[in-house]
């Protein structure tokens, strides 16, 4: 079994909501068991215009191998993303909702598809601060422990909401 990670954000339409609507569906996951789901929060863009996003992570429990079960977990948030309304037309883009597989258990994958983990989480405030809230003593692979990553992001404005 691993412990997936998945950031979770939006900033166009009813961010809220399709938080909500997103959590349920990834807690219905196939070979997945929900764990738990970090507080909201809003932070500004990063590396772009447009509204504020709203960010939370959710932790899974996934029965998947560790060779073909990233894509398939990445395939599944695509498929998510797209009921959404999810376009892509242009990087860093502001979206319905955007789903990173953040952490796959101890898995380092770097493939044109995807990269496990995610090659920027430890850079974003809205990544590390919910996924800090779920689990304080995580280890990023080829990183360290997570928490250390916080003093370069503290000048990213980010606020926990109710």
């Amino acid at each position: 079994m691993h412990r997936l990670y998945i950031g979770l954000g939006a900033n166009l339409g009813d961010s809220r909501a399709t938080l909500e609507a997103a959590c349920a569906e990834l807690a219905v996951l196939p070979d997945c068991r929900w764990v738990a789901r970090s507080g909201c929060y809003r932070s500004a863009p990063v590396d772009t215009s447009g509204p504020d996003f709203l960010n939370a992570v959710v932790a899974l429990d996934c029965h998947l191998d560790r060779i073909d079960g990233p894509l398939r977990v990445l395939r599944a948030l695509q498929a998510i993303e797209l009921g959404h309304g999810r376009e892509r037309p242009f990087r860093y883009a502001p979206r319905t909702l955007d789903l990173d597989l953040l952490l796959y258990g101890d898995v380092v994958l770097d493939s044109p598809e995807l990269t496990v983990p995610h090659p920027r989480l430890h850079l974003r405030a809205f990544v590390l601060r919910p996924l800090l809230e779920l689990a304080p003593d995580l280890l990023l692979p080829g990183i360290g422990p997570a928490r250390n990553c916080l003093p370069a992001v503290l000048d990213q404005a980010i606020e926990r909401l109710a």
